[in-house]
């Protein structure tokens, strides 16, 4: 029953946005009583954190099965991001607000993305695509700044896919042509 409750409540989220999701319209959809919701969740916080949760794992993993070494590695970390903010601005505009101040709360997907980001920049140091004197801490802490200020500003504005996608792109790409040695 928790299943059947989430995937109404991302159903909702999808169509109409999380801030148009409550417990009636949870209710209705799947014809259960509030004992039914509440004997399995504190409120519906608990749900959309749940569904947002999901939404995250999803956009790690396009992150880290797309990296491919045979490709120029510039144009595949670019393509990478692009994909991310793609996937990522797609699911803040459903969930707007509430992804952006769970994200930055959130120690745990902080901590995630920096390290995968260094990881990238550690190898590009060893490959000698990036100059070996960048830090990649403080690098990885930049682009993972650069990546969500860009899609929160993007969602806010209402900017669409489209138009965000080539702003990224160019920008992004002038970003990571500053680190070549």
């Amino acid at each position: 029953m928790s299943e059947r409750i989430i995937s109404a409540a991302e159903k909702i989220v999808v169509s109409e946005g999380a801030d148009a999701l409550n417990v009636r319209k949870i209710l209705k959809n799947l014809g259960i009583t509030n004992r039914v919701f509440y004997n399995r969740f504190h409120n519906i916080a608990d749900v959309l954190s749940i569904i947002y949760e999901k939404t995250v794992l999803k956009v790690r993993e396009s992150l880290k099965s797309a990296y491919n070494p045979e490709k120029d590695f510039f144009d595949t970390v670019t393509d990478i991001s692009v994909g991310t903010l793609v996937m990522s601005y797609k699911s803040m505009m459903n969930f707007n607000q509430y992804v952006f101040e769970s994200d930055s709360r959130t120690q745990k997907n902080y901590e995630w993305w920096t390290s995968e980001i260094e990881k990238l920049i550690e190898y590009a140091k060893k490959m000698n695509y990036i100059d070996k004197r960048i830090d990649s801490h403080i690098m990885g802490y930049s682009i993972w700044c650069f990546i969500r200020g860009f899609n929160a500003d993007a969602v806010a504005r209402k900017m669409p896919l489209e138009e965000a996608v080539k702003k990224f792109r160019y920008s992004f790409s002038v970003l990571i042509n500053g680190m070549k040695p």
